[in-house]
């Protein structure tokens, strides 16, 4: 969504959630396409974004480490369900954070093979504010949650972990969502699943039926 477990998965992500509104001046609202002031997203269009080329969504088990599991594709789509007068706050719903198990990979001791990576409880909502900054929430009684399956020496195995938030930033530069080190609890597991997990990624660009997002 400018991109803010795994998810998933504001500014930009917000834009992957915005439906397409009529035409208003582009100007005139939260997001737009093609340019900054440029055509406004309509609410109800749909917001897609790949990894920006050459990143890796990780997560980490510590901020700071890199001991975990990285991926190199993954994509999150979102609808747009307000864009308001700028400066304000788009909000849009992310429907689907997908990871291509294929492409990812572990260097956890005794981890052999990435199965599965789900993002569960969908649908989350992302608020995209016009200063760049999103947030990305669950339902009411819900948690932003994400399902790892891994392949060990001893089997498979599965570990959940859970966030009630993430934040992160939408960049005009590039037209991207950026998490960096969002913070996950895991709360099911054996003990080949890290305890704790550091969800990394920047998806770029945004785009609206192929149209860059910009927050304006």
């Amino acid at each position: 969504m400018r991109t803010r477990t795994v998810l998933t998965l504001v500014g930009s992500v917000a834009a992957l959630t915005l439906p397409f509104i009529a035409p208003a001046s582009a100007a005139d609202t939260v997001l737009t396409t093609g340019s900054l002031g440029g055509t406004a997203v309509a609410v109800g269009d749909v917001l897609t974004a790949p990894l920006a080329t050459g990143t890796s969504a990780t997560l980490y088990s510590s901020a700071t480490g890199t001991s975990g599991i990285k991926c190199t594709t993954s994509q999150f789509t979102a609808t747009v369900t307000d864009n308001p007068t700028a400066p304000g706050t788009a909000t849009e719903s992310v429907s689907g954070q997908s990871f291509d198990s294929s492409s990812c990979t572990s260097n956890v001791l005794g981890v052999t093979g990435v199965t599965s990576i789900t993002v569960d409880n969908l649908p989350y909502t992302t608020a995209a504010v016009s200063d760049g900054t999103l947030t990305v929430t669950p339902a009411s009684g819900s948690t932003i949650q994400t399902t790892v399956k891994l392949t060990t020496l001893l089997g498979s195995i599965t570990c959940v972990y859970q966030a009630p938030s993430l934040t992160g930033t939408s960049n005009n530069t590039d037209t991207s969502i950026n998490f960096t080190s969002q913070a996950f609890t895991k709360t099911s597991g054996s003990s080949l699943c890290f305890s704790a997990g550091y969800f990394t990624a920047k998806y770029a660009p945004v785009t609206d039926n192929g149209a860059a997002v910009y927050t304006n």
